[in-house]
């Protein structure tokens, strides 16, 4: 029975490839809406209007659950979505929670008051988008205080990595912690706010210095998800079978996602 994984274009693989290896015999269904990447320069309500499209079609595909493994549409279209988009009996998740959860070292459902923890610099890595959200420092409020982030707008990675430019994606991440380190010196922990990230987690990791904590997305999410369908069975939806779907030209993006995850990939027209 289906649960659907969301992305802007192919960051979102890292999501699944590790809810694959988490929950094997679960189907999924990603959408890639790869005509439209990237969103991290669109506007607030752009990017509502494009995640709710794929969000609506994924429903159609037969999941209940959908999750948006796009940071930039978890920051700037998940909350609007959830207060009068999402149909009753559907759910809709992002990817900031669990990452937080991990980084504030509380559980699931821990609903306490916020708490000193003990990370106190965090440097933010992330789309133009999600940085002007400031949704990962509202998720961060309502569990911890004292935590001092400085975030980083990193345009042009995730272009990089779409068009399989791993070297110019390298120089720019290192550009990029360069700039934050000026404002920043030295962070406690960093955060790789956006799907297509780790896939440049070393480079991130050395540039940062051994003794910063990275913390990426894929396999936080996928625990959290696990976590997630063992309390609520009911939302693996009607969906049988696993499928890749893109508002992009199918050949083009099953050969970019082929080189992504290393195995091949074959995604339809949505």
């Amino acid at each position: 029975m289906a649960v659907g994984i969301f992305d802007s274009g192919l960051g979102g693989l890292t999501v699944l490839d590790a809810v694959s290896r988490r929950l094997p015999d679960l189907p999924l269904v990603y959408f890639g809406d790869n005509a439209h990447a990237p969103y991290g320069v669109r506007t607030a309500d752009d990017i509502y209007d494009l995640t709710t499209q794929a969000t609506e079609r994924l429903f159609e595909a037969g999941c209940d659950l959908v999750i948006l493994a796009c940071n930039t549409a978890s920051a700037a279209a998940l909350r609007r979505m959830q207060e009068g988009w999402v149909p009753e009996g559907k759910r809709v998740l992002g990817v900031f929670v669990p990452l937080i959860e991990a980084l504030t070292e509380r559980q699931w459902g821990d609903n306490s008051p916020p708490r000193e923890v003990g990370t106190k610099h965090v440097a933010l890595f992330a789309t133009p988008a999600t940085v002007r959200s400031r949704a990962f420092q509202r998720e961060l409020a309502f569990r911890a205080i004292g935590v001092d982030v400085e975030a980083q707008a990193c345009g042009g990675v995730v272009d990089a990595i779409e068009e399989g430019d791993m070297i110019l994606a390298e120089a720019l991440v290192r550009s990029h912690v360069d700039a934050l380190r000026r404002k920043m010196p030295e962070p406690d922990a960093a955060i790789l706010g956006c799907t297509h990230y780790p896939l440049m987690t070393e480079t991130f990791q050395d540039a940062l210095g051994e003794g910063v904590k990275v913390f990426s997305q894929a396999d936080l999410v996928a625990e959290s998800l696990a976590d997630y369908l063992s309390r609520r069975p009911e939302m693996r939806g009607p969906g049988m079978d696993s499928m890749f779907l893109t508002t992009g030209k199918p050949k083009q993006v099953s050969d970019r996602a082929t080189q992504f995850l290393h195995r091949r990939i074959e995604f339809v027209a949505a």
